[in-house]
């Protein structure tokens, strides 16, 4: 399965989208929310960073582009200053705006968020402030809407519809938009708004509710994967649509075609904000449709990629390299903990991307007992990731003598791995593993308190790049020498 999935994300082409949508601004107020207003039971926002994004269908723009695909952006914006923003920050990641129908009778859709610190750590929403108007367009402009998508048609090779219900996509309109493509041979997705009626959705080719959106639409709560079923079936049927893909958060998508009835599970994630895990989606489905991927392979890949992008802050971007580094992972994760040091750079880079912490420590972990239990606990306590470098069969020997290790490196590895505490094990030659460390480049280094005198090796390096030096206590008595002694002292008295 790994296989076939690298082949297909790194090959997915550039494909032409014409995107219909409703298109926003996104604007992220950053400050520090440390204390309580005195005139009123309010948080103070001390504001020290303002960032703007491409919202709505214009976060599924800078998705498409993400993944190589060429967006051809196709909306109604305002004459304003946030249209200007929208326009640039779109063209920046070379996508069309040729076909952004700008209007002085209403405002480019924007989101204000006031994002507050959270526990000295996350990042927190405090508030959001919508500038909007949702009412319907107006027979003029959707005669320009038509006209425009009727002329881009022909030049793409697959059509988006992102329906956010701020009044573009009518029901006419959407229902003349897919009838055009059907004609010309065009599939549709269709990413819908939270209705009760889908109606004019019918024809296209896909769909792609949520949880909630599906069930507003089928009249029932999904619950269960039966449940969820139940609304696939009812959404192919009512629709007339090839296939249906009701995300369902943490168990994954729903698949429903004529032939293919299924849940597409994904793997379970540290869900740090869900904003643009749809848009994210559509992409990943439309990018991969669109270079003639079966719809059971292009769930599985939009399974991924939305699941890279909840792990980040706002609306993100996913690559096909993040895609392709998420697929290599999970590939290796089912072979186990122990990893070469290329992979293992690789997979610690992910982790930095997500802002994890990596602890390091390192040792021959020869006959394994108590205090190695401890030890590592008190390691995972330091941070996110605990990587161990495991000294090779020939570094014990130079350290401990040609007498040792009782177990090979590959035993040691084994039983380390299963330890909890514990998330990657690499295996290293050189007596001591300053190399090792200056290549994983650990936010902590942990060895224990007996290093105090002796000097930890590392803790300049450590130290000199922002990291800090851990020594962990130790159970008197413990050791891997004093278990082997004791072993040969009962041995010798039989």
């Amino acid at each position: 399965m790994h296989e076939n999935l690298l082949k297909t994300v790194m090959g997915l082409g550039s494909p032409k989208v014409l995107l219909v949508g409703d298109f926003m601004v996104d604007t992220y107020v950053y400050g520090d929310a440390l204390r309580i207003s005195p005139e009123a039971p309010v948080p103070v926002l001390r504001v020290t960073d303002t960032e703007q994004r491409c919202g709505g269908a214009g976060s599924v723009a800078t998705d498409l582009a993400a993944l190589g695909a060429l967006p051809v952006c196709l909306g109604v914006i305002g004459c304003d200053a946030n249209s200007e923003v929208l326009i640039n920050d779109l063209a920046n990641i070379d996508a069309d705006t040729d076909s952004l129908i700008k209007t002085p009778d209403r405002p480019t859709t924007s989101k204000e968020r006031l994002i507050g610190l959270a526990q000295h750590r996350h990042r927190q929403q405090l508030m959001r402030i919508d500038r909007e108007s949702t009412e319907p367009l107006g027979s003029e402009l959707c005669r320009q809407v038509l006209t425009a998508y009727r002329e881009r048609l022909d030049d793409v090779d697959i059509v988006c519809l992102q329906d956010y219900n701020k009044g573009l996509l009518t029901d006419s309109l959407c229902a003349e938009m897919i009838e055009l493509a059907a004609r010309a041979k065009k599939k549709v997705l269709v990413d819908p708004a939270m209705n009760a009626d889908y109606s004019k959705y019918t024809g296209a080719t896909v769909i792609t509710p949520n949880r909630k959106e599906a069930s507003a639409a089928v009249g029932f709560d999904i619950e269960t994967i039966e449940s969820a079923k139940k609304a696939a079936e009812t959404l192919l049927e009512r629709l007339k649509l090839d296939a249906v893909v009701i995300t369902l958060d943490k168990e994954g998508a729903y698949l429903k075609t004529s032939q293919i009835s299924q849940l597409v599970p994904t793997r379970p994630r540290s869900v740090y904000d869900v904003t643009g895990a749809g848009d994210m989606v559509l992409a990943t489905l439309a990018t991969a449709v669109a270079g003639g991927c079966d719809y059971e392979t292009a769930v599985q890949l939009s399974n991924i990629a939305g699941g890279i992008e909840v792990e980040k802050f706002g609306a993100a971007t996913v690559t096909v390299g993040e895609i392709v580094s998420e697929i290599r992972s999970e590939d290796r994760s089912n072979a186990g903990k122990l990893r070469t040091l290329d992979t293992l750079l690789d997979e610690l880079s992910r982790h930095r991307r997500k802002n994890q912490t990596v602890v390091f420590t390192n040792g021959c972990f020869d006959v394994v007992h108590r205090g190695h239990i401890e030890y590592l606990k008190f390691t995972k306590q330091q941070g996110d990731i605990v990587v161990v470098g495991l000294n090779s069969d020939s570094s014990v020997r130079k350290i401990k003598g040609p007498d040792r290790p009782i177990n090979n490196e590959h035993d040691r590895a084994e039983v380390v791995a299963a330890l909890e505490s514990v998330d990657y094990i690499t295996i290293f030659d050189e007596p001591t593993p300053i190399n090792l460390i200056e290549k994983v480049r650990p936010d902590v280094l942990v060895k224990g308190e007996d290093w105090a005198d002796k000097g930890v090796v590392g803790r300049e390096f450590v130290e000199a790049n922002g990291g800090k030096v851990v020594l962990a206590p130790l159970l008197k008595g413990k050791s891997s020498t004093a278990t082997i002694e004791k072993i040969k002292s009962l041995q010798a008295k039989t």
